[in-house]
């Protein structure tokens, strides 16, 4: 059956259809807000897979068809690869749905997002996380929802639902806010300097304006819903939860307690050793199942220290901040480099300088972007004491790379300021716990070591919560320990003025308003107490930068000489590039950037390029080279590229018959510019530059 139900959004119409496409699907729907047009499917398997975690993957795929524009490369198809668009938009699908699943459910689940028209003005990636909780509504696959999503923004002071993509460019806020009907589940998104009360009411202003959305699905359900699916978690053995509980609570409780993570995690790998010797042969085969009973009785026991007895694993009061160091100026070449520790997080930040030419390019929807800013996140296995094969990116490492971006590029210089093209790579070495915000924190030290004139300082803390009923505790700078065991995930980046970037996860269904504001203060003093960690290692950016960083010049030409200065076939400017070392690039207004490996390189190359360019100057004497004879006169090479004439009458004082008589081709001779006619035509004088000079 068909069904197409509809609401208004800031003016705007938004559709839900089902029963028209994919109708083979577990759930499918197309929603549609201006002609940008997203589809959701969902399927979930019938049988159960052996496994500890919930097999949830979320794809989400952009068709460049749908922007009405062939794709750019060789293929001329959508490559394999996911974009880093793709890629971080699949996980902020994943990330609110995957908690509303039922602890226990197994079945490999897929959803997958399609888009399949973009306005270039309606971002498809709200419509995609909409259709992700309509399919799973309408679907038989038990779960927790509904949720909605929208776009915040806050233009000259007034919050926007869903502003355009040009609008974002002038937001001073820009969050995604995924909830339900009670409260906020996810919340992705920065801001230029935001004030922690200001993004509160921008989160909450989102909550409220997608209440219809919810109330759309709840119809949606109503009118097209299959029956979910029975599922009822299998009940423990409680005979074998009670003899591991009686065998481990205690060694597990000891263990736990153990303050450092190299030492407490080999501790309770030996108390599960300790458990099977203890169970004997008649468990060898349920190993998935002892596992199971342990990780809980760790987790209740890690809950109840905070919640009960009001203690972290390593001591810390609730909102005490783990020992800094930070060290700048380690790495001798690179063109900024700094190390930041805290506790058993520790992650390198390494500065490159570019020129316009390195900047990333990259196919979107709306089109080709450049990209002067990167920022890549590196997790070796090494650094949580893992063997695993090295590849490419996951998409752990670029939505951490995404989020430390946003944090950082709010204070970046522009381009006018600093006329260079930064990456930043965070090569993590250790990790303990919010790798993403050292990662924020290790960059801005590394900028500030490379002499990039930032704006001001970014810190950036992850933030926790353990919550049972009414008792509830918010954590300041969590452990990975601490992270699996609770209940919240908030990562809050930003100046000592305001926020830049934040992300924020849960585990439970729902945040209320009063838990994220203390949490946003607690961050915003965990920060502050992180920034003048970092400012004892370094004030401010270094006057300079580093000598092996690119040179950069900028000079303003005549437009009329670019092609001058490219010559025939490029044959100009790559003689430029060979013989000074240096990369030249120019536009069609006349700007002209050099980039050079030293600032003589520079130099050199600027001075050939204002050679080729220069104007020649009514009145002034050059010397020339004779470069063609002709009855009625010679033409002379006065600046590399520029000729004029030096008619017959000019040659000399006297009458002259022949003007080979006077000069001959390849001859150096000293002329005075007489005139620049309007077609750029040059009329040349010998006899005038020799009385001159008499």
């Amino acid at each position: 059956m068909e069904i197409l139900l509809k609401t208004e959004i800031e003016g705007k119409t938004l559709s839900i259809q089902t029963g028209k496409v994919a109708k083979q699907a577990s759930g499918s729907v197309v929603v549609q807000y201006g002609d940008t047009i997203v589809l959701v499917s969902v399927v979930s398997a019938h049988e159960e897979r052996a496994t500890d975690f919930l097999p949830l993957t979320v794809e989400y795929m952009e068709k460049i068809y749908a922007a009405g524009r062939i794709p750019g490369n060789y293929f001329r198809r959508e490559i394999g690869r996911p974009s880093e668009k793709e890629t971080l938009t699949a996980r902020l699908i994943d990330r609110p749905i995957r908690p509303l699943f039922p602890k226990g459910y197994r079945c490999e689940t897929q959803v997958v997002a399609t888009v399949l028209s973009m306005d270039q003005e309606n971002d498809p990636d709200i419509l995609a996380m909409i259709g992700a909780s309509a399919a799973l509504e309408i679907s038989d696959i038990p779960f927790a929802g509904p949720i909605a999503c929208v776009r915040v923004g806050r233009i000259d002071g007034r919050f926007v639902i869903n502003p355009t993509i040009n609008d974002c460019e002038e937001s001073d806020i820009n969050i995604i806010v995924a909830g339900s009907k009670t409260g906020v589940v996810m919340v992705e998104g920065g801001g230029n300097i935001v004030k922690e009360s200001d993004m509160l009411e921008a989160i909450f202003f989102g909550h409220k304006a997608m209440q219809p959305i919810i109330s759309l699905q709840e119809e949606l359900k109503e009118s097209a819903g299959k029956p979910k699916r029975s599922f009822v978690l299998p009940e423990k053995d409680q005979d074998l939860v009670k003899k591991i509980e009686n065998i481990a609570a205690s060694p597990i409780r000891k263990a736990t307690l153990i303050p450092e993570k190299i030492k407490r995690s080999p501790a309770l790998r030996t108390v599960k050793s300790d458990i099977f010797e203890n169970l004997g042969d008649e468990y060898a085969d349920r190993r998935a199942e002892v596992y199971d009973i342990f990780q809980d009785i760790q987790k209740n026991i890690s809950r109840d220290l905070i919640l009960k007895e009001g203690q972290r694993i390593d001591n810390r009061k609730f909102d005490e901040i783990r020992p800094i160091t930070c060290e700048t100026g380690i790495l001798p070449r690179p063109h900024g480099s700094a190390l930041f520790t805290r506790g058993e997080t520790q992650v390198l930040g390494v500065l490159t300088l570019g020129s316009g030419r390195d900047e990333q390019r990259v196919e979107t929807l709306s089109g080709e972007e450049l990209r002067p800013f990167m920022l890549h996140y590196n997790f070796p296995p090494y650094s949580v004491g893992e063997v695993k094969r090295l590849g490419g990116p996951s998409r752990r490492d670029i939505g951490h790379g995404g989020l430390s971006t946003r944090a950082i590029e709010r204070v970046l210089p522009s381009k006018e300021e600093f006329d260079y093209t930064i990456r930043i790579v965070s090569e993590v070495f250790e990790s303990n716990g919010s790798s993403s915000m050292g990662t924020v924190c290790s960059g801005i030290l590394a900028l500030m070591d490379g002499g990039v004139p930032i704006k001001t300082p970014v810190a950036g803390i992850a933030m926790g919560l353990v919550k049972d009923e009414d008792n509830v505790v918010i954590l300041s700078d969590i452990l990975g320990d601490e992270d699996h065991t609770g209940d919240m995930d908030f990562k809050v980046a930003g100046t000592k003025d305001g926020i830049t970037a934040l992300q924020m996860d849960i585990k439970i269904h729902e945040l209320s308003r009063e838990i994220m504001e203390k949490a946003l203060e607690q961050a915003r003093v965990g920060r502050l107490f992180i920034l003048d960690r970092m400012l004892e290692s370094i004030k401010e950016p270094r006057e300079k930068i580093s000598p092996y960083a690119p040179t950069i010049i900028t000079i303003n030409i005549n437009p009329d000489k670019i092609r001058d200065i490219i010559g025939p076939g490029g044959k100009t400017i790559r003689l430029i590039q060979s013989e000074t070392n240096t990369k030249v690039e120019i536009d069609d207004s006349g700007v002209v950037k050099i980039a050079a490996v030293s600032k003589e390189d520079g130099d050199a190359a600027e001075k050939m390029i204002k050679d080729i360019t220069l104007e020649p100057e009514v009145g002034k004497i050059y010397e020339g080279t004779v470069v063609k004879i002709m009855d009625f006169g010679a033409f002379v090479q006065i600046l590399p590229g520029t000729d004029g004439l030096v008619h017959i009458s000019q040659l000399a004082d006297h009458r002259v018959t022949k003007v080979t008589d006077i000069v001959k081709e390849g001859e150096k001779i000293k002329v005075k510019v007489l005139e620049v006619n309007r077609d750029g035509k040059i009329r040349l004088s010998l006899k005038a530059a020799q009385e001159e000079e008499k």
